[in-house]
């Protein structure tokens, strides 16, 4: 187990890191500054598995690291936990494998899906493992520092919830786990079915970030 106190911090998206990195020294795709007493990496390289891996192996080349985080947005698969809620996670399951991995030593479960979560699939995952949020990154992130000898936590923030009608984000990801916005956003704007959903995701997605960052920088600060 490494004993470095270094962290790298690992997101899908710019808007998931913004709050948490502002103000930190950003040198390409790879922010870096302090949280208490630690010197915390952070970068964000798209959405899904092959993504969070290739942010990992990245991250691990900027330096030696003792702990891996993987932070960002989450699906809700209860009522009991809404946008723009953020939490820690305890445990992430791969849906795919069903492999476990432990994570912070409190907090909800997660599970880790191969594509962004309709209502149907956080039906049947909500009664299929018992957990209250879904993603598509933290167990890639968790397998990775497994096999590295690296401490493993996570975090995330909520910002839709089980029933929430949003438009097949995955017919506008692209194979390297980048969002389309520009066709998404036209997609949208020509379903007006789409526009209250949508409003209230970008909403919850700005609240969803602050609380994130909030949230971890209050963990790390003490944390050993």
């Amino acid at each position: 187990m490494s004993q470095t106190s270094r962290i790298g911090v690992v997101a899908a998206l710019p808007r998931e890191l913004a709050p948490l990195v502002r103000g930190w020294t950003r040198e390409g795709s790879v922010w870096t500054g302090r949280i208490g007493e630690h010197e915390v990496v952070a970068v964000c390289a798209g959405m899904g598995a092959a993504a969070a891996t290739r942010a990992c192996a990245g991250l691990l080349g900027t330096g030696p690291l003792g702990t891996l985080i993987s932070i960002g947005y989450a699906g809700s698969l209860s009522c009991g936990l809404r946008p723009p809620q953020a939490c820690a996670v305890r445990e992430v399951i791969d849906a795919g494998t069903g492999e476990r991995f432990t994570a912070n030593g409190e907090g909800q479960r997660l599970i880790t899906l191969d594509r962004v979560a309709g209502p149907d699939d956080k039906r049947r995952l909500a009664g299929q493992h018992q957990a209250v949020l879904v993603d598509m990154e933290a167990a890639a992130v968790a397998r990775f520092a497994r096999d590295r000898g690296l401490r493993f936590l996570c975090f995330k923030a909520v910002t839709d919830g089980p029933n929430e009608k949003l438009p097949d984000f995955n017919r506008f990801t692209r194979a390297d786990g980048q969002l389309r916005f520009p066709a998404l956003a036209l997609r949208v704007m020509t379903r007006p079915g789409y526009w209250g959903a949508f409003w209230r995701l970008g909403r919850n997605s700005r609240r969803a970030a602050a609380e994130l960052a909030n949230l971890v920088s209050r963990s790390l600060s003490g944390w050993r």
